[in-house]
């Protein structure tokens, strides 16, 4: 499959709501994730396909997520970009807010290889990641 191929399908699963689904079908063992800000008690980047699906599944598990949309994808030779945009509640603060995101995924041997999240987002001591 190409990367616009495998980007089109990502899209159609997060679009339903199947991440994991996209994950197990299209990710590379040997992931690599890079998020813009380390998440609570992870690491900023992570490496494998079990920490990509424990990421997910934490991310699930602490976030009440009333809606979202999924754009693109946006191709570039063996890279594609999604953006997506959830209304979530963090369960941690109880707080609704509007995420903004988009990841950049690199594709090599008919799996992603790489993904890379870019957002904006207030550090609780203050400031951007």
């Amino acid at each position: 499959m190409t990367s616009l191929e495998i980007g089109k399908e990502v899209a159609a699963l997060c679009r339903q709501g199947k991440n994991q689904e996209a994950i197990d079908r299209f990710y590379s063992p040997n992931i690599e994730s890079v998020e813009a800000c380390a998440m609570p008690g992870m690491d900023q980047t992570q490496k494998g396909i079990q920490a990509i699906k424990g990421k997910n599944q934490w991310w699930v598990e602490n976030h009440e997520i009333h809606g979202g949309t999924v754009d693109g994808p946006y191709p570039n030779g063996d890279r594609f970009i999604l953006h997506f945009k959830y209304d979530v509640t963090p369960k941690h603060t109880g707080k609704r807010m509007t995420l903004d995101e988009t990841g950049l995924y690199t594709v090599h041997n008919g799996k992603i290889v790489k993904e890379e999240f870019f957002y904006s987002m207030s550090k609780p001591e203050g400031g951007q990641c």
